[in-house]
């Protein structure tokens, strides 16, 4: 899908952070961007009047929700970048409530948006990016099940794309697991909380991440990601300040 011109994408979790940026990349790509969000946000027009951005204020994790919206503006391209910000504290400070938010937030969005994405189906061609999380390989002690959820969306990622194929549906999904970083609300609670931990400045904590991994450089992956052949594309990344790299 080399020319997002005149294409639609949803972006779900569009009004901050990463999936902000996702939205404006798209758009400013030459696609129909439908923001997807439970509040506005506002965006800047597409340089040149490239693309366009549509708001769609909705609770993506109400089940009639994912069907109701691929049905009315049929996407080539869904990016799902919502979830909930976890209570950071240690395992013994949480409650079942607690640490079990991201699996009643992440993983509800991910499962409905996936299955509507199969029985709609999506057209020939279209492309589906989970945005998942780094904690999904490396754990997060202090984040409650938030860890165990993110791994969970990749996982369910990969069944939609086994179940594409045996359907014969020619849609390709995938997982992107970026890496903490403080320009996201949940990042810099994060941070905050593990530098904390181990006793160190939240700068220094952030060195060990590497380059720091931006809205804009997640928006330049994402748009990247599904201008790929299809044939070349892998079921998960990870994201981080560098771009994208393919996992095993």
């Amino acid at each position: 899908m080399s020319d997002l011109s005149g294409k639609t994408t949803i972006v779900v979790g569009a009004s901050r952070g990463l999936g902000h940026g996702i939205a404006t990349a798209f758009a400013e790509a030459g696609s129909r961007v439908v923001a997807v969000s439970r509040t506005a946000a506002p965006f800047a027009d597409p340089a040149g009047a490239a693309g366009s951005t549509v708001p769609e204020l909705a609770d993506a994790g109400d089940p009639t929700v994912a069907g109701s919206l691929l049905d009315r503006y049929r996407p080539e391209v869904v990016v799902l970048a919502a979830g909930a910000s976890p209570h950071m504290r240690p395992l013994q400070h949480q409650t079942w409530e607690t640490f079990s938010v991201n699996w009643q937030t992440d993983v509800r969005i991910a499962f409905h948006w996936l299955r509507e994405a199969l029985l709609t189906p999506l057209r020939p061609g279209s492309r589906v990016i989970v945005v998942s999380s780094g904690a999904a390989m490396a754990g997060s002690p202090l984040s409650g099940g938030y860890a165990g959820a993110k791994a969970t969306q990749r996982f369910i990622t990969g069944y939609a794309q086994d179940e594409a194929e045996r359907a014969g549906l020619d849609i390709t999904f995938s997982a992107v697991l970026p890496r903490i970083t403080p320009v996201t609300e949940l990042g810099r609670s994060a941070a905050r909380a593990y530098a904390a931990r181990d006793g160190r400045s939240e700068e220094d904590y952030l060195k060990q991440m590497g380059p720091l991994l931006t809205p804009e450089i997640a928006g330049s992956a994402m748009v990247e990601l599904v201008r790929t052949e299809a044939t070349a594309v892998a079921p998960g990344y990870l994201l981080t300040g560098a771009g994208l790299k393919k996992l095993p």
